[in-house]
Parts: structure tokens; sequence; C-alpha cells
């Protein structure tokens, strides 16, 4: 470990930045995906006899 050389530069913070929004992106992305689901699979459809008319 004591060869590793500490790399502070403005590109590596950016590069860091940007994997980590990326990554809570994907976290908010799944989570809403996961509410939504969830969400559809308590409804259920309605009956054809208790469905409106429609001629």
């Amino acid at each position: 470990m004591a060869d590793e050389t500490e790399d502070n530069s403005l590109a590596t913070k950016a590069a860091l930045a940007a994997g980590a929004a990326i990554g809570s992106a994907a976290i908010a992305a799944a989570l809403l995906f996961v509410k939504r689901r969830k969400a559809r699979a308590n409804d259920t459809p309605a009956h054809p006899e208790q469905a409106p008319e429609t001629d």
C-alpha cells in the first residue's frame, strides 16, 4: 500500500462525483419502479359485468 500515490486531481474528484450521482439515480429509479409495481399489483382489473358500456 505504500506504493500507491495520492491522486487528488480535479478530474478524479469529478469522476467520483459523477459516479456517485449515477449510482444514486439508479437506486432512486429502482425504488420508484418497485413502488409503482406494487401499486399496480394491488389494483384489480374491472370485471366485464362492472365495466361501463361503450356502444
